[in-house]
């Protein structure tokens, strides 16, 4: 897998994770938690910005959609925040997809396959999105 394909798939899945942490704002209830996600969803565009000025740099298209698998997800995420305390399932989502999106990093900082300066922005990213999975881990403890 190249440099761009790698890149392009951690695009699509921090894609994801910013429209998963704008609905999970929205579902929140507590006001203190609706403002710590809209923060972390903050984060995590400038992540998605990162990716996509690497990708553009190699010549690629930059990505501003995410994955069908994203999407399915939030509606997943829709659906259970129906039927449950919205703090709780937001927590519980948030953590599923931080450990997800964390995998996903260091899947890609095992590739041999980064260029040095993709690389290089990987590494960046990678701080940011460890710093969402404590979020996540956090926001369990605390709501889950």
């Amino acid at each position: 897998m190249t440099s761009t394909n790698v890149l392009k798939t951690l695009a699509d899945t921090t894609c994801d994770s910013v429209k998963g942490y704008k609905q999970c704002a929205e579902k929140a209830n507590d006001p203190a938690i609706k403002q710590a996600l809209q923060r972390r969803g903050q984060q995590r565009e400038q992540t998605l910005s990162m990716l996509n000025a690497e990708i553009a740099r190699q010549g690629g298209e930059p990505v501003t959609d995410g994955t069908i698998s994203g999407g399915a997800h939030r509606i997943w995420t829709t659906i259970t925040s129906a039927f449950e305390n919205n703090d709780e399932a937001v927590a519980e989502r948030v953590e599923e997809g931080e450990d997800y999106i964390a995998g996903k990093f260091q899947e890609a900082l095992d590739n041999a396959d980064l260029d040095p300066q993709s690389r290089q922005v990987v590494q960046q990213c990678a701080a940011e999105i460890q710093q969402g999975e404590r979020f996540g881990d956090m926001l369990e403890q605390q709501h889950g």
